[in-house]
């Protein structure tokens, strides 16, 4: 980077100051991560927009701690101090008195030499990774704790709510425990042993919920089928939620990032679910044209950088991610759509066709497992 660009990022770019780090700590921004040296004091230079902010404590013998994240976003020249927490060993919810925030502020060129430069090798790639992304959409899917956890705290109920041997009560929903019929050990009885535990309330990301039914209320056994096969009619009621329909592609990309950089399970859990629904449907392909154009751009940038571990089933040895393209190329091809977008599409099966050796030329043959079996006589 020559000087003029690195001085005019530092006068526009934003600060992330963060005092009493302990060295060593594992911490990242966006798709980088470092471990902490002795004079880390935090990140210089960040372009203004959404970005996300992760850490984990190290021991003193190299273990590791689960890790947490939090997105922020960065406005021009901001300068946001956070101090670290020894005894929870995090970054501290608390705010940094304003008298030592206005001094750091007045001396940060002092600090030029203990803050790291954002990475901009991986800028571009972050850009296409949030393009959907806004501001209250973040707000509305982060944990209300604020932090993004790979391991969910979890909670049990209290010693006095957990029932023994008796049916719980109809007001003791939190805590669910199956009552033995008698006094023998049962499979049925393990249960009232165990400690029902549940997430702790404020810990969770809150991400749209998914209708109870996949069709239309009042329909038809015909029209049942038809929308277990195709999926537009969810796709409607999920766009229904939010501000605008792109923010629907927003939270998949929330869930992607809060997954691949965050560690999140349940992340990736609603990624699978939002890319299955929109590779489920027909009708909706033609009606959202535009919402599909984004989504194959996103599609492609995410099956690039996810471990394929993750979209492959070592049971049934298969890939959702494949088969769920497939069924999706399928209904571009017969779907009455310009030409423009069934060539981006073409281009993008094109290509995971070189990269993975996926084949996606016999559309219409069976799986060897739903094939008929024929027998002779």
């Amino acid at each position: 980077m020559d000087q003029l660009t690195a001085k005019r990022l530092l006068s526009e770019g934003a600060f992330f100051i963060l005092l009493d780090v302990p060295e060593g700590t594992e911490f990242g921004i966006d798709m980088k991560s470092w471990n902490t040296g002795e004079k880390f004091r935090g990140v210089k230079m960040i372009p203004p927009g959404i970005h996300y902010i992760f850490f984990s404590s190290v021991s003193n013998t190299g273990d590791v701690a689960p890790r947490i994240g939090f997105f922020k976003t960065f406005r021009k020249s901001e300068v946001l101090v956070k101090k670290w927490d020894k005894v929870n060993e995090c970054i501290s919810k608390e705010e940094v008195f304003e008298d030592e925030v206005v001094r750091i502020k007045e001396n940060i060129l002092l600090l030029d030499n203990f803050l790291g430069p954002y990475p901009y090798d991986i800028y571009e790639k972050w850009n296409d990774l949030t393009s959907c992304i806004t501001n209250s959409l973040v707000e509305a899917i982060s944990p209300v704790s604020g932090y993004v956890q790979s391991a969910l705290e979890l909670e049990s109920c209290s010693d006095a709510e957990r029932p023994r041997g008796k049916r719980k009560s109809e007001n003791n929903k939190d805590c669910d425990q199956s009552s033995p019929k008698t006094s023998r050990l049962t499979e049925n009885t393990e249960h009232t042993f165990l400690p029902n535990l549940k997430i702790k309330e404020g810990t969770e990301l809150r991400l749209t919920a998914f209708p109870a039914r996949t069709y239309p209320e009042n329909s038809t056994p015909s029209e049942v089928t038809k929308h277990s096969l195709d999926h537009s009619y969810v796709l409607d009621q999920m766009i229904s939620k939010y501000t605008i329909s792109t923010e629907i592609l927003g939270e998949m990309q929330i869930c992607y990032i809060c997954f691949l950089v965050g560690h999140s399970l349940e992340a990736f859990e609603q990624w699978k679910k939002l890319f299955n629904l929109f590779c489920s449907c027909e009708i909706g392909i033609k009606k959202h044209i535009k919402l599909y154009d984004i989504f194959i751009s996103i599609a492609e940038i995410h099956i690039q950088e996810i471990p394929e571990e993750f979209i492959a089933d070592i049971v049934t040895n298969s890939n959702f991610a494949y088969v769920k393209l497939k069924q999706l190329y399928r209904a571009v091809k017969d779907a009455n759509v310009n030409g423009q977008f069934k060539t981006k599409m073409g281009r993008f099966i094109h290509n995971l066709t070189t990269k993975y050796q996926w084949d996606f030329d016999h559309l219409d043959s069976e799986n060897e497992d739903e094939a008929p079996v024929i027998v002779e006589i």
